[in-house]
């Protein structure tokens, strides 16, 4: 069984179908013509025209391009639509190098007259690149037509989270860097010290880090024992991260480093 079709209303008033026009309703009839193209002067019409005929720029003709020109300023007319003066001098320039190119010239040796097309064609030509330019220039993105910037505002109940950087091997080594620094400055005289086991200082370390507080880094080392000591106590604390026996801690990249036991 074939079913009927509804027919559409004409419009969506408020929620409710229109499927009648107002008997009150007033159309001008200039209201239901549509122009399918338009110009921004005399030179972009001429453009088009000579576009639409795939003509010659440098071999313009003047015919066929006067008679489109005159037809389409004709058609303004009709339709009632107020020209501006650019279009009618334009069309007083194109029939008068039509008269001048229909008109017999006398031959003369030491005159070099220059055609009348050359001007309006130098004219088309530097319009025709700038117009080019200007296409290439609206095909690229622009901001509030084609890319939208996101806007968003974070509710009154939302704080933001700061989370500490990991602290990196590499923080690790600038660190005792600094340490070593130190010990430069300060070292004048070599003494013979005991010698101390990693799990010696180990121990040292862990009964310096017995709190809840966290040390600089710095804070473990003692620059009065020299290079040696402090390496020693550099392999201790590697071999306290190893076993994950501390804990480090950065405030922010590139910053102090922090120890705790665990």
């Amino acid at each position: 069984m074939q079913g009927t079709q509804k027919s559409l209303p004409l419009a969506i008033v408020r929620g409710e179908p229109v499927k009648q026009f107002p008997a009150d309703l007033f159309i001008p009839p200039e209201a239901l013509e549509v122009f399918l193209e338009s110009f921004e002067g005399p030179l972009d019409l001429l453009l088009y025209l000579i576009r639409k005929q795939k003509l010659d720029v440098v071999e313009l003709p003047i015919w066929p391009v006067t008679e489109q020109y005159l037809e389409y300023i004709n058609l303004l007319q009709g339709s009632r639509v107020e020209l501006a003066a650019d279009y009618l001098v334009m069309a007083a320039t194109l029939a008068e190098i039509k008269s001048r190119l229909l008109l017999p010239r006398p031959v003369l040796e030491d005159e070099d007259e220059e055609d009348p097309r050359a001007q309006l064609i130098r004219q088309l030509k530097a319009y025709e690149v700038i117009k080019e330019a200007q296409e290439q220039l609206d095909e690229l993105p622009r901001l509030e037509r084609d890319v939208f910037q996101a806007k968003a505002t974070p509710a009154d109940n939302i704080k933001p989270i700061l989370l500490p950087p990991q602290v990196s091997l590499t923080d690790i080594a600038r660190a005792f860097g600094s340490v070593l620094k130190r010990i430069e400055a300060t070292e004048h005289h070599h003494v013979k010290r005991e010698v101390l086991s990693t799990r010696e200082r180990m121990s040292q370390i862990l009964a310096m880090l017995d709190g809840e507080e966290y040390l600089p880094f710095e804070a473990l080392f003692d620059v009065s024992e020299g290079r040696s000591g402090v390496v020693v106590s550099f392999l201790a604390l590697m071999e306290l991260i190893k076993e994950l026996l501390v804990d480090l801690r950065q405030n922010e990249p590139f910053s102090t480093i922090y120890v705790k036991a665990y």
